[in-house]
């Protein structure tokens, strides 16, 4: 029998196990997390060494552009492109925005980029929620048009184009490329769009027609915000996208005041001659902008991209 156990007496304690070492028990996690640290120390920083170097070879042609963006055209000539600059010269810049008027070519370009990303998507998403929440007809030959709209080469398009645009007076204004590229953009906005449209679930749209809203209701309370992920993305990239045009607004847009960025920086190129220094100060302050708008929209990419991997 167990003896009794007055008050005040403390219990026995078990005896501990043959070959345990007296003293708290080490956190498992914690040691094996020390010691694969150990062990992998040295492959971290093999890895970190040539994400590096892959690093420095991506941001090459940017600091080569930096660089031969502040010589003299004597001292490009004289050391040749790779050569270090001997002093820091911004004749190059204030060269190229008074040859090409730059402040006029950016203005265009941020108004022309902005309004496509924005009314492409807002193109996109209402054909797409016709298609893919309002199943109407005929809605996979629509697709498989707006699908091949946008594999079409802007080359076969050019001509009528041109022809709408000048029947229609709008040459040699934002709008004739404004009009274009939300139509480009806003197909290939319906085509992404509508496909993922297809997959909400029913029973949400269901109850919330049940509670008596309507579809515009609908589309503004309930689908939007679960696409706001993925239309932030489509914003970022139609602006890119817009903003890196050539071939359609070099031909809409002759009037110099109308430019964009990318349009007047081709004119730098003479038929003889060019200096390279105004050219690669152009190519610069033609790339900031896109640079820092996606430095600024970077955390909404990397959070559209995330959520619609988890979706």
């Amino acid at each position: 029998m167990t003896a009794p156990v007055t008050p005040g007496t403390a219990q026995a304690a078990p005896p501990r196990a043959a070959g345990r070492a007296p003293g708290p028990r080490p956190h498992r996690f914690r040691s094996e997390r020390f010691r694969t640290g150990r062990k992998q120390g040295p492959a971290r920083w093999f890895v970190l060494a040539a994400m590096s170097l892959a690093a420095l070879l991506v941001a090459s042609p940017f600091l080569l552009l930096i660089l031969n963006s502040v010589k003299t055209e004597a001292g490009y000539a004289r050391g040749g492109p790779l050569s270090w600059p001997t002093s820091l010269s911004f004749g190059a810049w204030s060269t190229y925005i008074a040859d090409v008027d730059y402040p006029a070519a950016l203005v265009n370009s941020v108004l022309i980029s902005g309004l496509v990303a924005v009314f492409g998507v807002a193109v996109g998403l209402l054909a797409a929620y016709a298609i893919g929440i309002g199943r109407i007809r005929g809605r996979t030959a629509i697709t498989g048009v707006l699908l091949f709209a946008t594999m079409l080469p802007q080359e076969a398009l050019l001509y009528p184009l041109f022809s709408g645009a000048q029947a229609l007076g709008l040459r040699n204004t934002i709008w004739s490329v404004v009009i274009v590229f939300t139509v480009l953009q806003g197909a290939y906005g319906t085509y992404l769009l509508s496909s993922l449209l297809s997959t909400f679930p029913r029973s949400v749209l269901e109850a919330a027609a049940l509670d008596g809203a309507g579809r515009f209701r609908i589309l503004w309370r309930i689908v939007l915000p679960a696409m706001r992920p993925t239309l932030s993305v489509l914003l970022v990239f139609f602006f890119i996208w817009t903003w890196n045009e050539f071939y359609i607004p070099m031909v809409m847009l002759t009037d110099p005041g109308s430019q964009t960025v990318p349009i007047a920086l081709s004119t730098l190129k003479g038929q003889n001659t060019i200096d390279i220094t105004e050219l690669n100060a152009g190519s610069l302050l033609s790339l900031l902008p896109t640079l820092l708008f996606f430095l600024l929209f970077q955390r909404t990419l990397t959070r559209g991209v995330t959520a619609g991997a988890m979706k």
